[in-house]
C-alpha cells in the first residue's frame, strides 16, 4: 500500500510541477509579449513628439526586434550549460529595467539605445520558455501546451497595449512605460524563484550537459525544419510590417491614440482565438491545412482592411488578427516535430531567431517603402507576401509525414 501511495503522490506531484512550469512560462509569455507590442502602440506617439520619419519609425521597431532576434541563438546555447531559470529571471528583470530607463528618452537616438538592451533582454523568453514547456509537456499533449503558452502572449499583446492608451492618454507615455517596466522587473525576480521552487530550469549536470554538446542543432529533418522556417520568415515579417503600419492606417482614417489601442487589443483579441482554434483545426485537419487556411485569412484580410473607412477596419481586424496570429502558434508547435527532445532549446532559438530577424528587418523595409509610395501600397505588398507561404506549407506534407512515421 505504501508503495502504491508513494507512486500516486510522485504522479500528482509530476502533474503538479507540469502546471506550474506551464503557468511561469505562459505568465513570462504575457509579461515579454506586452513590452514587445505597447511598441506598436508608442511608434506614433514618438513620431510626433520626436518628428520623425516613418523611416525612423521602422528604425526604432527593427533595433529591438533586431537585438531579440540576435541574442535567441546565444542565450539558447547558453541555457545548456547554465539551465533556463537564471536567463529567463536576468532577462526579464533586464528588459524591466530598460523600459523603467525608457521613459527618460528625449530623442531619436536615446529610444534606440535603450530599446537594443530591452530586445537583448527579451530574447531569452521565447526559446528557453518553450524548451520548459515541451520537455514538461512530452508526447501527444505537447502541442496542446504549447498552444496554451502561446496564447498566453496573445493576451499579453491584448491587454498591454489597450491598457497602456489609457495611461498615455491620461499621463503620458513616460508613465505607461516606467510602470509596465517596474512590473517586468517584479516578474523577472518571481520567475527566479518559482521555478528554483520547482526544480525547473536548473543548471544541467556536467555529463548531461558534455552529452548535448556533441549532437549538434538536434534537428530531425532538414529539409522539413527549412521549409518551417522559411514559412516562420516570411510570416513574421508580415506580421511585424503590418502591426507597425496599421496605427498609422488607422489615424490616416481618423483615429485617435485611444481607438489605435482599442484597434490593436481587437487584432490580438483575434489572435489569442486564433492560437486556439489553429490548433484545434491543425489536430483534427493537419498542420498544412491549417496553414494555408489561415494565410489566405491573413492575406485577404489586410488587402480588404485598406479600402475599408474607420468603423468597418475595425470590425474586421478580430478576423486579420486571427489569421495574423494564428499561424504562428502552429508553426511553433511543429518545430517540436523536427527537433530532438534534449536540444529543444536550441531549435527554438534557431527557428525564433529567423522569424524575429526577419520581424526585424521588416519594419524598417516597409517604413522606407511606405515613405516612397504610402502606407496603403506597402501593406499591399505585404499582403502578397504572406500569400507566398501557401506553395511552402504544401512542402511540408512530405517531411511531416517522415517525421511522424520515425
Amino acid at each position: 500500500m505504501s508503495i502504491r501511495h508513494s507512486k500516486v503522490a510522485a504522479l500528482a506531484e509530476g502533474t503538479r510541477n507540469r502546471r506550474y512550469s506551464l503557468g511561469t512560462a505562459s505568465a513570462t509569455h504575457f509579461v515579454h509579449d506586452g513590452f514587445s507590442d505597447l511598441l506598436y502602440l508608442l511608434l506614433p506617439v514618438w513620431q510626433a513628439e520626436f518628428a520623425l520619419s516613418l523611416s525612423q519609425v521602422g528604425v526604432i521597431k527593427s533595433c529591438f526586434s533586431g537585438m531579440l532576434a540576435a541574442a535567441q541563438v546565444p542565450f539558447g546555447l547558453m541555457s545548456e550549460r547554465l539551465g533556463e531559470r537564471t536567463l529567463l529571471a536576468l532577462g526579464t528583470v533586464t528588459v524591466g529595467l530598460a523600459y523603467m530607463v525608457l521613459g527618460t528618452a528625449g530623442g531619436w537616438v536615446p529610444l534606440i539605445a535603450v530599446l537594443l538592451v530591452a530586445g537583448c533582454g527579451s530574447a531569452v523568453q521565447h526559446p528557453l520558455c518553450s524548451s520548459v514547456v515541451s520537455k514538461a509537456y512530452e508526447g501527444s499533449v505537447q502541442r496542446m501546451a504549447l498552444g496554451v503558452y502561446n496564447f498566453a502572449g496573445d493576451l499579453g499583446k491584448m491587454v498591454v497595449p489597450a491598457l497602456a492608451a489609457l495611461v498615455v492618454a491620461a499621463f503620458g507615455w513616460q508613465w505607461a512605460t516606467t510602470g509596465y517596466g517596474l512590473i517586468g522587473a517584479m516578474a523577472g525576480i518571481a520567475v527566479f524563484f518559482v521555478l528554483g521552487r520547482l526544480g525547473v530550469g536548473l543548471r544541467p549536470r556536467v555529463r548531461e550537459t558534455a552529452r548535448h554538446t556533441a549532437t549538434g542543432w538536434g534537428v530531425r529533418h532538414r529539409f522539413g525544419f527549412s521549409i518551417l522556417s522559411l514559412i516562420g520568415i516570411l510570416d513574421g515579417g508580415v506580421r511585424t510590417a503590418f502591426l507597425t503600419l496599421l496605427p498609422f492606417l488607422l489615424i490616416g482614417k481618423g483615429a485617435e491614440i485611444e481607438t489605435v489601442g482599442g484597434a490593436l487589443a481587437l487584432v490580438f483579441a483575434g489572435g489569442a482565438a486564433g492560437k486556439f482554434l489553429c490548433g484545434a483545426l491543425a489536430e483534427r485537419f493537419g498542420i498544412v491545412r491549417t496553414v494555408v487556411l489561415s494565410e489566405i485569412v491573413t492575406g485577404i484580410g489586410i488587402l480588404y482592411l485598406l479600402g475599408l473607412p474607420l468603423g468597418g477596419a475595425l470590425a474586421l481586424l478580430p478576423l486579420v488578427g486571427l489569421g495574423l496570429n494564428g499561424t504562428s502558434s502552429v508553426l511553433y508547435a511543429t518545430v517540436a516535430d523536427f527537433v530532438a527532445s534534449e536540444k529543444r532549446s536550441q531549435g527554438f532559438a534557431l527557428f525564433y531567431t529567423l522569424g524575429i530577424g526577419a520581424g526585424a528587418a521588416a519594419p524598417s523595409i516597409f517604413g522606407v517603402l511606405s515613405d516612397l509610395v504610402g502606407v496603403e501600397p506597402a501593406l499591399m505588398v505585404a499582403a502578397v507576401c504572406v500569400l507566398l507561404t501557401i506553395p511552402l506549407a504544401v512542402l511540408m506534407r512530405g517531411p511531416l509525414a517522415a517525421v511522424e512515421a520515425s
